[in-house]
């Protein structure tokens, strides 16, 4: 057996020494396979946890490899001697077999041939098979390209979609998005190696799966129904940061679902209510709004404006869907107050500091040059206030004052990042109506129908306000006063 063994590598070794392209081919697998081998099951397992780890494995050293296997191949068919593979035909194959003693010869390069081949296919397959699945990574699309996707990375992971992958909104299944998203990504690696994108990403809406398919194939349309209870805390700029809240019922309603008839906010994707519009490239401002009801009737909705200007500005008319209202429902983008809102609610700004939600929010709405400028900045003007203010915080409790220090920088690194001109209120959610924007975009005065008829105002068509801005306390309280209020 070990004669057969030696005499096998012996030929491969004589194989590959007889064409130079082989023989550089060969000692390039012979190095990198081995040690691409166990770089993969290390990332399979999980053991290293860094995005450009695979883009080394799969990126780089896979391609390298396979070429170094063509490069087998082509030396050993068109630069070896004929007397070797390097002319392999058939008519040579015949040639050969037809001369006495040499079958054995033969056979023994069609089988090296065949070896070889098959081998070159396992390689192949495992490297495209990894390599794929690599480029459907959370790590390669969100913290490959630190720079530009670290604010979609940062935002997702404190996202209610943080355990979703990537692909399944911005690919999903079906080879058509797939083809779409690859070419797509293909441009995106262009303009990230040449500097061509753009600093902030503009919000791809029109580039993004059919929004409807997306969202549904998770929320599920035939289950949108009935009322939810949303309380929203906030704390005052005041010495005690006071906790209120508001708190409301938000009437999610259905869309004809289970043969109810299209009620509330979820009314608005009926498909016997087909609403259309035309905005502005960042939809923040709309400039027509169009219904479809169910006895098809058409009625327009417009804002005083020369629309003819704004179609020929190659504006186009778009269906509402889900991301029209949900249109952050991933990468959430906090303005600087709820950001220190939700650090004070969520504990990790200790409340019992003095001043801590006014002092917080003047540190992280000044200009910074970076995101490491920022966070000595804030750091330094906040200790330096406290050590003037407050000398026994500093000394009687200076855990709990880093605590609140560390709580604030996060409050900006999480929202912030002047890398990429994303500053506060950059990318705004129209979940919500603050500003004039979200829901204020269409119900507002501005928009009148041919007959004059307006677009609905009443707050009581979304949502009904049991307490605004009211000093926080136990919700089941509230309902019952709220409960008591509507019986008198």
């Amino acid at each position: 057996m070990a004669q057969v063994s030696s005499k096998i590598l012996k030929g491969i070794i004589n194989f590959f020494s007889r064409s130079r392209c082989s023989l550089v081919g060969g000692i390039i697998v012979a190095v990198l396979f081995p040690v691409l081998l166990v770089f993969i099951l290390l990332d399979m397992q999980g053991v290293v946890q860094n995005p450009y780890f695979g883009f080394l494995i799969y990126m780089v050293m896979g391609p390298i490899l396979v070429a170094s296997v063509l490069l087998i191949i082509g030396g050993a068919l068109f630069c070896g001697e004929k007397e070797d593979i390097g002319q392999l035909t058939v008519e040579y194959i015949e040639e050969e077999l037809s001369r006495p003693g040499r079958f054995t010869r033969i056979r023994k390069l069609i089988l090296i041939t065949s070896v070889t081949t098959f081998v070159t296919i396992i390689i192949v397959s495992i490297v495209l098979y990894t390599g794929f699945h690599y480029t459907d990574t959370v790590g390669f699309c969100g913290q490959f390209c630190h720079t530009v996707m670290e604010p979609e990375y940062v935002t997702y992971r404190n996202s209610a979609h943080s355990q979703v992958p990537c692909v399944k909104c911005h690919i999903g299944a079906g080879s058509e998005w797939f083809t779409k998203s690859k070419f797509s990504g293909a441009r995106q690696l262009v303009a990230v190696t040449f500097d061509l994108y753009d600093r902030p990403i503009k919000t791809p809406i029109t580039a993004l799966r059919p929004e409807r398919e997306t969202c549904e194939s998770c929320h599920r349309p035939e289950v949108f129904h009935g009322d939810k209870l949303y309380a929203l805390d906030k704390f005052m700029p005041d010495k005690n940061n006071t906790h209120i809240q508001t708190v409301m019922v938000m009437k999610i309603g259905s869309g004809d679902i289970s043969g109810r008839e299209a009620h509330d906010i979820h009314w608005h994707i009926s498909d016997n209510n087909k609403v259309t519009y035309i905005a502005s490239e960042d939809h923040l401002e709309m400039y027509q709004v169009s219904l479809f009801g169910p006895d098809q009737q058409k009625i327009v909705y417009r804002k005083k404006g020369d629309l003819q200007t704004i179609r020929g500005k190659g504006i186009q008319e778009r269906v509402m869907d889900c991301m029209d209202c949900h249109n952050r429902p991933t990468h959430v983008f906090l303005c600087a107050e709820d950001a220190m809102d939700q650090k004070i609610v969520n504990g990790v700004i200790p409340r019992e500091i003095p001043f801590i939600k006014r002092q917080g929010l003047e540190a992280i709405t000044r200009k910074y040059a970076s995101q490491d400028v920022a966070r000595r900045g804030i750091a330094k003007e906040l200790m330096d206030w406290y050590r003037a203010e407050y000398p026994q915080i500093v000394s009687q409790k200076e855990d709990l004052l880093q605590q609140a220090v560390k709580g604030v920088q996060e409050a900006y690194v999480e929202n912030v990042f002047p890398g990429m001109n994303i500053e506060w209120k950059t990318y705004m959610s129209f979940t919500c109506h603050r500003e004039d924007n979200g829901c204020f975009r269409c119900h507002n005065d501005e928009f009148e129908s041919e007959t004059g008829k307006k677009i609905t105002q009443d707050c009581d068509a979304c949502h009904i306000i049991l307490v605004e801005d009211e000093p926080a306390r136990d919700i089941s309280e509230i309902l019952r006063s709220s409960i008591q209020k509507a019986g008198e």
